[in-house]
């Protein structure tokens, strides 16, 4: 019997311990600072060895690690599910952050279509300005309509056309291509317009579609084809430069303004550190990956300015009216003002 009294009090000494460490001193500081950590989960479809992830693992993750306030989770690879999806997760607050491509947006901010508008950019240098500038800021603020903030225009490139079948260098080649393409309404009209028999797929599921003959072509940037290895599995790439694709830096709103000034700021340093690195390793990427994906025997072509301007009249003449007519010529002139 004195023996149970013993351990019964020796029990309650130390659940009183343990709760009075718990209430001040040293314990509580430990406390503070583990509940003082955000947590920030950034999903994106692309691989491992894309500018995006890269970017993300040597400055966004690292830098912000480094300030004790933050802990950064990547899942690349689409290993949370596609673009789609992931851009409705952090609308919901369902998920922290996520790098989609700008077309995966429409669905939930209409606005964004402009973005992915064939032609729309005569350049790589005009995009980045239009989105840098006024354009982005239009488009930031319906974003904010739907609980996302957008921290930065990382971007992917322009997007060529590859496929199993034949050459590509004026539309009537690609007469009767089933072509994967994003499910994004001037991109299907678009390749209708060309003669091309447009088929939406998710991302993950592209290589096998070419490797089943499922569909015939693919359209993405250099860099993406090569490190998801569509190259494997076409025979011909065009240099069409038809679309430029974004990779806005997106976080839900709601976690956003729960942060003080302090880390907003250091979060918005952090991210445009991030996309300026990104933007340089984005290009680099692209030209060195197309000399790759020329030597693994894949015949690339390269479009004259006359051929790649019968494709940009073919989205003047097919889509363009119609994007001005859904969005108005206010939206359309904020984008092309920046065009030389």
């Amino acid at each position: 019997m004195k023996k149970r009294v013993l351990a019964l009090g020796l029990i309650l000494i130390m659940v009183l311990a343990i709760g009075l460490s718990g209430c001040g001193g040293d314990g509580d500081d430990a406390a503070g600072d583990s509940s003082d950590v955000q947590t920030l989960r950034v999903s994106y479809v692309v691989a491992e060895s894309h500018a995006s992830h890269i970017a993300f693992e040597e400055i966004f993750k690292k830098k912000l690690e480094e300030t004790g306030k933050f802990k950064v989770e990547l899942y690349p690879n689409g290993q949370l599910g596609g673009d789609a999806d992931q851009v409705q997760a952090v609308s919901l607050g369902q998920m922290e952050m996520t790098v989609p491509g700008e077309a995966a947006m429409s669905g939930i901010v209409p606005e964004m279509e402009l973005v992915g508008v064939p032609y729309l950019f005569d350049s790589i240098e005009t995009a980045r300005n239009a989105l840098d500038g006024d354009f982005g800021a239009y488009l930031e603020e319906k974003m904010a309509e739907q609980n996302l903030v957008c921290l930065g225009w990382g971007e992917v490139g322009f997007r060529e056309i590859s496929n199993t079948k034949r050459e590509i260098t004026e539309p009537s080649d690609l007469k009767g291509i089933k072509i994967r393409t994003q499910e994004v309404t001037c991109h299907l009209n678009y390749f209708k317009a060309l003669g091309a028999n447009p088929t939406p797929m998710s991302f993950n599921e592209v290589f096998t579609g070419l490797q089943q003959g499922t569909i015939d072509a693919q359209e993405n940037p250099v860099a993406l084809t090569y490190n998801s290895k569509f190259h494997e599995v076409t025979k011909y790439m065009s240099l069409t430069d038809h679309v430029y694709s974004a990779a806005p830096v997106l976080i839900n709103k709601g976690i956003y303004d729960g942060l003080s000034d302090e880390l907003k700021e250091t979060l918005n340093d952090v991210a445009a550190e991030t996309v300026a690195y990104q933007r340089e390793l984005i290009a680099q990427q692209n030209d060195e990956d197309l000399a790759l994906i020329e030597d693994a025997g894949v015949k690339v072509t390269k479009l004259t300015d006359d051929q790649k301007e019968v494709f940009r009249k073919a989205a003047e003449d097919s889509i363009w009216d119609s994007i001005i007519d859904t969005y108005g010529q206010d939206a359309w002139d904020l984008a092309v003002k920046y065009n030389k």
